[in-house]
């Protein structure tokens, strides 16, 4: 298990280095002290730290020339910066040894996470006052690289992070630089700071290489290998586009680093647990389907209502997944709730890229955004309902996956299958027979498999729980209209359910 933590330590510092120029350390040390058991030991954080900063090296590297190819470095804005970070880095890396085990502040990551959320809100730093590659530093530039530079290579030294990220907002922020070329620049600067520091690290302790070579081995390899290709993707998409992206990086390492280096007072907060839990139920599930489903997207012919309602199906099964799992009702109200939160600004952020209109489909603008927000918002109102009311977890995931997975099937099947419409004048003769026998089948189908397998109810009760409650959760669909089958659909089939157990 610690040789996988290392590995996603490892990727996740080199997509850090090649999108952001961030140091390898800002990630891997947290993980590597947190979750490897190797680094638990009295000099624990000044090896992780070494190892880190070996990574740091060819992967700084491979990212540097790979932005060189593509002219986005400035050496003559930086040339100061670097001076002063490489004659602080050794002095830093010393005084590390003699103080013992070093956490990165608060302070730091408290800016990290800042610093993303400012890249997601203006992911493009592109701006008037920018100035030209080359251009001639002036006295203030000088003074401010060395006001600047000496503790941040004292800083990069001592603790074997935040180098990279301080130099990308010294760069974008006060030396007017473009994000691409103040990322090209900064990893230029780093590594020979990342060189210098490990090296300072492995003289002073030895141990370092004779009892972990294995694993600088691997996280050097693997940290290089994704550095290249972040790195790659980074100079080849808008500056808009790798804002965002920088963001994201950062504002997650930002959240995940804070939460570790506060955790000795947070997992004292027992609902704080159990919605973080929550949370990593759901990205153990959804980030293998995004995986699989986003290359389906763009390279077949998948059709576009199909690709929707796959995704759909994703977010329901992740759900229903989550509140069987969940150790209380708040927790996954809580966790649906925050979702839809991180969601909904993320999806407005992204609307305005010109891939977004190519994934999604939207009936009208804004359409998709709206959606998602609606389906959380009534996952927290069945959860609280039917389990925090009535006690009733497992009813909840039931209506929840009747709803969705049904829904799903009548648009599958309807959609191209769909000859025959229901007409009355209590619908609206869009709808066919054979979608509404499709989400009567597969609803009746989930429901009876999540009530026998999982909540272990008996054959026949769960027969007619699943029957009546797909019935209704049919006919509920077939006579709403389509913008209100999100809010209607799910209330009867819960209220369904909720009728029966009280009676059953």
């Amino acid at each position: 298990m610690e040789y996988l933590w290392l590995i996603i330590a490892s990727i996740a510092a080199g997509v850090g280095t090649g999108l952001a120029g961030l140091s390898a350390a800002t990630v891997m040390v947290p993980i590597l002290i947190v979750l490897c058991p190797s680094f638990s030991g009295e000099t624990g954080v000044y090896q992780a730290t070494a190892i880190a900063l070996a990574s740091d090296i060819l992967g700084s590297a491979v990212t540097t020339r790979t932005y060189a190819k593509n002219k986005n470095i400035d050496l003559r804005r930086g040339s100061v910066m670097l001076a002063c970070i490489l004659t602080m880095c050794m002095l830093g890396s010393y005084v590390a040894f003699r103080a013992g085990n070093v956490v990165l502040g608060s302070f730091t990551l408290f800016l990290t996470f800042c610093i993303g959320i400012r890249f997601l809100v203006k992911p493009d730093t592109s701006r008037s006052s920018t100035v030209a590659k080359g251009e001639k530093l002036g006295v203030k530039g000088v003074i401010l690289s060395i006001l600047c530079g000496v503790p941040i290579g004292f800083g990069t030294g001592f603790v074997g992070t935040g180098g990279g990220m301080m130099m990308l907002i010294v760069f974008t922020v006060f030396f007017g630089m473009e994000l691409k070329t103040a990322v090209g620049t900064s990893t230029f600067i780093m590594t020979f700071t990342a060189l210098i520091a490990s090296v300072a690290h492995i003289m002073i302790h030895p141990a370092i290489v004779l009892e972990k070579w294995h694993i600088l081995l691997l996280c050097s390899a693997v940290a290089t290998a994704a550095s290249l290709m972040s790195a790659r993707f980074a100079n080849r998409v808008k500056n808009r586009t790798i804002g965002l992206v920088t963001g994201a990086v950062l504002t997650v390492l930002g959240a995940s680093m804070l939460i570790l280096n506060f955790w000795d007072f947070l997992s004292q907060i027992e609902l704080f647990v159990s919605v973080l839990r929550c949370f990593g139920i759901l990205l153990a599930f959804i980030i293998p389907c995004v995986i699989v489903l986003i290359p389906l997207r763009f390279l077949t012919k998948v059709p576009s209502f199909v690709f929707r309602k796959l995704l759909h199906i994703v977010a329901f099964s992740c759900i229903c997944l989550m509140i069987v799992l969940a150790s209380d009702w708040k927790s996954a109200a809580i966790t649906s709730l925050v979702a839809a939160l991180i969601l909904y600004p993320i999806l407005s952020i992204l609307e305005k890229e010109s891939w977004y209109a190519g994934l999604f489909v939207q009936k009208k603008p804004g359409e998709i955004k709206m959606s998602l927000l609606l389906f959380f918002l009534m996952f927290v109102a069945v959860i609280a309902v039917v389990w925090g009311v009535f006690g009733k977890p497992f009813l909840a995931a039931a209506a929840i996956l009747m709803w969705g997975i049904g829904d799903a099937a009548a648009a599958l099947v309807g959609v191209p299958f769909g000859k025959h419409k229901v007409k009355s004048r209590f619908t609206d003769g869009k709808k066919s027979w054979e979608g509404s026998i499709a989400m009567f089948s597969v609803s009746f189908t989930a429901g009876l498999l999540m009530l026998l397998f999982v909540a272990g109810t008996g054959f026949v009760p769960a027969l007619i729980f699943a029957l009546t409650g797909a019935f209704f959760g049919t006919l509920t669909e077939l006579i709403s209209p389509s913008e209100f089958d999100t809010v209607t659909v799910p209330a009867v089939i819960s209220a369904v359910l909720l009728i029966l157990a009280s009676v059953l």
